[in-house]
């Protein structure tokens, strides 16, 4: 059996909502919105059309922060309003939208800074920047300024959407997305925003951004290559225990805003020919360890879809006895340095240049192939990579260095591009890294 990677436009859920009623998936959807500062206490309203055609919405008026259940509202086909609570002022947008787009099911409204930064500058963001912001959110569009809450705004959000818009900016107010599942909703809604940012932090760098093209978007799918299956048997307790570590590291990840819901990839070496991977199509913020894939002799456990990244890291471990895990991430200040050619200097303070060492570079397209290019650019001395338009890449002799090399990337990342509001970054000298060297690795 092969896996071939293509990714289902409304099938990639944030997880799995079967069995969840809407108030749940609501719930849960505007727990991370707010925890995670992509809307305030007021702000923001999120709904789910489910199969009786009645739309569950947020509440008008509530503490986005301490949501209840019972607050959620219940608005039937033929308006009547049930619940303890008013809806959402914002109604009229969400009504107006699946007048025009019958098939979107679930559509999220909120404020978060880096969409109301576009939306305050009447732009959009282009998608363009990474593969898969481009596939997941498509183009952006545009609505002018009409009154919250009005029948007016409704129409124009709606008129956005009708031209075939998924992700719409909404004139100095913030953004709305909308998808067949409220999942795909929430992850149209994540990632724009994750570009968002991603841009306004590479045009404080100061680089030129580099978009990709028609046949560079098409990259990822063309190049895919299979992975055939094997049935292995029961775990061990040791492959159990990585399990549970690998997970963990990944929801930290997650929590930590280095990976967004269904990007980022994290494997720990089992054993000489083994390692775990993170699945494709599958929630960052709530994986199992039963979700995670055992991948052995460049064979993928049967039944599972490894990560897009499965033949960078088998490559990798081939290549480097010593690296135990690897992770692909997306934290935004270390991605700004990928997309505009920008050179991060790992010279900024001792913990930096000690953690990251030398910081190489990998071409578009390059991660996309049997991965063999990209492990002969990683050394010990050169242990990260940025990829360009396509995040981080971090190696470590287990998952706990892995995590902390990309913890201290993203911090020294942050720092060089904040530096840049003070003044010339005035790296460590060569004489001070002669000592780190001599004091550190005994150079």
């Amino acid at each position: 059996m092969n896996f071939a990677y293509t990714v289902p436009d409304s099938e990639a859920l944030m997880f799995d909502s079967k069995y969840l009623h809407p108030r749940e998936e609501l719930l849960a959807g505007m727990e991370r919105i707010y925890r995670y500062k992509m809307t305030t206490t007021s702000g923001g309203n999120l709904s789910i059309r489910d199969s009786d055609a009645r739309v569950w919405i947020t509440p008008a008026r509530v503490d986005k922060g301490a949501l209840r259940r019972e607050d959620i509202v219940c608005v039937h086909p033929d308006g009547q309003v049930a619940g303890l609570r008013r809806p959402s002022s914002e109604l009229p947008i969400h009504q107006e939208i699946r007048v025009r787009r019958p098939e979107l099911g679930g559509i999220v409204h909120a404020h978060p800074t880096a969409l109301v930064a576009f939306s305050l500058v009447h732009q959009v963001p282009n998608t363009r920047l990474f593969h898969k912001a481009f596939r997941t959110c498509g183009t952006p569009g545009f609505a002018p300024y009409e009154l919250p809450g009005s029948a007016a705004l409704g129409h124009r959000v709606a008129d956005a959407f009708e031209a075939g818009h998924d992700c719409v900016i909404l004139e100095n107010h913030g953004v709305v997305t909308a998808g067949v599942t409220f999942q795909q909703a929430f992850r149209r809604f994540e990632t724009l925003e994750f570009t968002a940012k991603t841009l306004i932090k590479a045009r404080l760098l100061g680089g030129e951004i580099r978009f990709l093209n028609d046949a560079q978007l098409a990259t990822e799918q063309e190049h895919s290559l299979p992975v055939q299956s094997f049935t292995p048997p029961n775990p061990t307790s040791q492959e159990n225990e990585l399990r549970r570590q690998l997970c963990e590291f990944v929801r930290r990840a997650y929590r930590q805003r280095l990976f967004i819901s269904t990007q980022g990839s994290y494997s720990a070496r089992l054993d000489d020919s083994s390692f775990l991977i993170t699945p494709s199509h599958v929630d960052r913020g709530t994986i199992e360890p039963d979700e995670i894939v055992l991948v052995r002799d460049g064979f993928a456990e049967a039944g599972k879809l490894p990560s897009h990244a499965v033949h960078v890291h088998t490559a990798i471990y081939r290549a480097h006895p010593q690296v135990g895990a690897i992770v692909n991430a997306y934290p935004v200040n270390a991605t700004a340095f990928s997309v505009c050619g920008m050179a991060l200097d790992s010279r900024t303070i001792p913990e930096s240049y000690v953690v990251i060492r030398n910081v190489g570079r990998v071409s578009f397209g390059m991660q996309f192939g049997d991965g063999r290019e990209v492990a002969a650019i990683l050394s010990p001395t050169t242990p990260t990579l940025l990829l360009e338009n396509d995040g981080v890449l971090v190696t470590g002799s287990d998952i706990l260095e892995a995590f902390d090399r990309l913890e201290v990337l993203e911090s020294t990342a942050e720092a060089i591009i904040n530096a840049r509001a003070l003044g010339t970054l005035r790296p460590m000298g060569t004489s001070v890294t002669r000592e780190l060297d001599h004091a550190f690795f005994g150079l």
